[in-house]
């Protein structure tokens, strides 16, 4: 699957305000929650801080790939981020994050979980392609710039 199919504009959002690293992965699990209404909010934060307790998916250089696994769905949902300004995450190289790409995925699609995860940190850890996502200006900028990239 190609990621530009996981993403959408509603699931795509600019400058989020955010404080913490629970803070942010909140708003990840509102946004998923808005967009797909089949997910509820609670059950998409316990898998996004089940999967933190185990290691931050803070990956450095400023990037979090936060990932859960949803027990009752078909349905892979992808939130991308950008925060107003950096926050702590326990990332692995201890810098704040300031660019998010979220993936829930049904609990029995694994290996297809973990090529997506691949492809997003490759997309991610292109430092061309992070800072482009960190200048945009908007919501559907940022989601234009993502869904050209992705592939």
């Amino acid at each position: 699957m190609k990621l530009e199919q996981l993403l959408s504009p509603d699931c795509t959002v600019c400058a989020v305000p955010g404080t913490s690293k629970k803070g942010v992965l909140q708003q990840i699990s509102r946004i998923a929650a808005n967009a797909f209404k089949t997910a509820k909010e609670k059950e998409l934060l316990n898998a996004l801080i089940a999967r933190e307790k185990l290691s931050s998916t803070g990956i450095g250089k400023g990037i979090a790939i936060p990932h859960g696994r949803l027990l009752d769905s078909q349905q892979i949902i992808a939130v991308l981020i950008t925060t107003e300004t950096p926050v702590s995450f326990d990332a692995i190289d201890d810098q704040p994050v300031d660019i998010f790409f979220a993936l829930f995925v049904p609990e029995d699609h694994c290996h297809q979980h973990l090529q997506t995860l691949a492809a997003i940190a490759a997309f991610l850890g292109d430092k061309d392609n992070a800072r482009r996502l960190r200048k945009c200006t908007n919501s559907k900028q940022l989601f234009e710039l993502a869904t050209n990239q992705l592939d």
